[in-house]
């Protein structure tokens, strides 16, 4: 599919209460809706981020850079409003007090990790993000990348941006049936999961929590007409996820920046 760069998303100006409570609950965190149940562990491999933290608590303005190919783009949803970080945006805009928000999407349909992490470092030097949501693996696996290749470019990647202080959360691939038993995805995804413990940096197991919804509720379907991409549920459920990970990550599991760090 030709390459297509999604735009910005507007500001907005948040209303609900986390930052202003004093002592942030378990039950405060964004709540799945019925149809995007699933177990915490299948949902996300938890860490911190301690820089969107730090953002957070000096009530800043963040700005949250959504990286990677057409999951991130929103190839199957029904319009740009429906991809995940159009919907994300409405999750956060209800969850957060006083912040303003920004997402800005840069998805490319079609990408594989080494393209996206050389695009990476001209967007980051652009939209000086407090926090990356990069979505990959899916087309490496399907390209025959190989494990060991796609290790070295992701990693170097997050080790770039750890050192510039920029928080990344890594969105793993989809599921569907008829990739399930393919063995390369199966190491790209195995790979992704080292890395983010390795690394101690978040790491939303998408596959996990689309194959646990696919087989615990046969319908509605999560993909598009094709079998493959998302459609407008599908990138609900991604949204969500990710935005109950990194709420829960920020606040609720207390990862909190020391008190000498310098964002």
């Amino acid at each position: 599919m030709a390459g297509k760069i999604a735009g910005r998303l507007a500001v907005a100006s948040l209303s609900l209460g986390f930052l202003s409570a004093p002592g942030l609950r378990a039950e405060d965190t964004p709540q799945l809706s019925a149809q995007c149940q699933a177990p915490a562990a299948d949902i996300a491999a938890p860490a911190p981020l301690p820089n969107l933290a730090a953002t957070l608590a000096s009530h800043k303005k963040i700005r949250i850079l959504a990286i990677g190919s057409s999951s991130t783009y929103g190839i199957g949803a029904s319009s740009r409003s429906r991809n995940y970080p159009a919907q994300l945006h409405e999750i956060l805009a209800k969850s957060l007090n006083g912040v303003d928000v920004e997402i800005v999407n840069r998805g490319v349909s079609g990408e594989v990790a080494a393209t996206t992490a050389e695009r990476l470092r001209s967007e980051v030097a652009i939209e000086r993000p407090d926090l990356v949501l990069w979505q990959l693996g899916t087309n490496d696996a399907l390209s025959r990348v190989s494990p060991e290749q796609f290790e070295e470019t992701v990693r170097s990647t997050v080790d770039w941006l750890k050192a510039d202080k920029i928080d990344v959360v890594l969105v793993g691939l989809q599921y569907t049936p008829k990739l399930a038993r393919d063995d390369n995805y199966k190491a790209i995804r195995d790979v992704l999961l080292k890395i983010a413990s390795d690394e101690n940096i978040l790491y939303i197991r998408r596959y996990e929590a689309m194959q646990f919804i696919s087989k615990a509720r046969a319908t509605p379907t999560m993909m598009s007409a094709d079998d493959f991409h998302l459609n407008d549920l599908g990138y609900r459920c991604m949204a969500e996820h990710i935005a109950q990970a990194v709420i829960a990550n920020v606040f609720v599991r207390r990862f909190r920046p020391p008190t000498n760090y310098t964002p």
